[in-house]
């Protein structure tokens, strides 16, 4: 989930930032400083907004730097569980493959990737034994979070694509054309069976009309 968070920090300005106007060092090194950050209550942080409010500058003995605190807004991306994703197949491997999401990366393990049997190829693709469906690096798809662990540096998120509405895009495409092809057909076979009905119907008042 994106979304915007206003954060107050001590920022650490480093002497080569101390000959431009104070905000703007202030800027220069929250970029640095929040350069592919991640924090478990924060998330991944995409961008630094904004800088808000920029107080008095303190002075450690022994350190050269100064240090201001300041309010600021982050642009961040936070997984949740249950979320839908957007991104391309950065990876194929015997075990699943790695969607790039954009502010990090997921698994999705081969038992996820399509409902059918899945395989491996040495031409690094999965393929669907009865579906023949094909899985490979580029591949834009649509996913869900069904698992984040938070150990390490940044969390490791699970996804599946083996759910309605999900999976490689032309997959969906494919579904959505191949559903509008059995609704109509099945709209086709009710009015069908509609005008058999009313015909048999018609058909029976007629004969005990003769009858009377």
């Amino acid at each position: 989930m994106f979304y915007f968070t206003e954060v107050e920090d001590y920022i650490r300005v480093e002497p080569k930032l101390f000959g431009i106007p104070t905000i703007e060092a202030v800027e220069k090194q929250l970029r640095e400083t929040y350069a592919d950050y991640y924090d478990k209550e924060i998330g991944k942080v995409v961008s630094v907004i904004d800088v808000l409010r920029v107080g008095e500058g303190i002075l450690i003995p022994g350190d050269g730097a100064a240090y201001y605190n300041s309010t600021f807004t982050l642009l961040a991306w936070k997984p949740e569980l249950h979320e839908i994703v957007y991104g391309n197949i950065s990876e194929i491997t015997n075990f699943g493959a790695f969607i790039d999401m954009g502010a990090m990366r997921g698994m999705i393990h081969i038992s996820q990737t399509m409902e059918d049997y899945v395989s491996f190829s040495k031409t690094n693709t999965l393929t669907g034994k009865s579906s023949k469906k094909i899985l490979k690096q580029g591949d834009l798809c649509i996913a869900r979070i069904v698992a984040i662990s938070h150990k390490g540096e940044e969390p490791k998120i699970g996804l599946t694509m083996r759910q309605p509405g999900l999976g490689k895009l032309e997959w969906i495409k494919e579904d959505s054309v191949k559903r509008e092809k059995e609704e109509k057909k099945a709209e086709r076979e009710g009015l069908k069976e509609a005008k058999e009905s009313k015909g048999k119907k018609r058909e029976r008042k007629n004969k005990m009309d003769h009858h009377k």
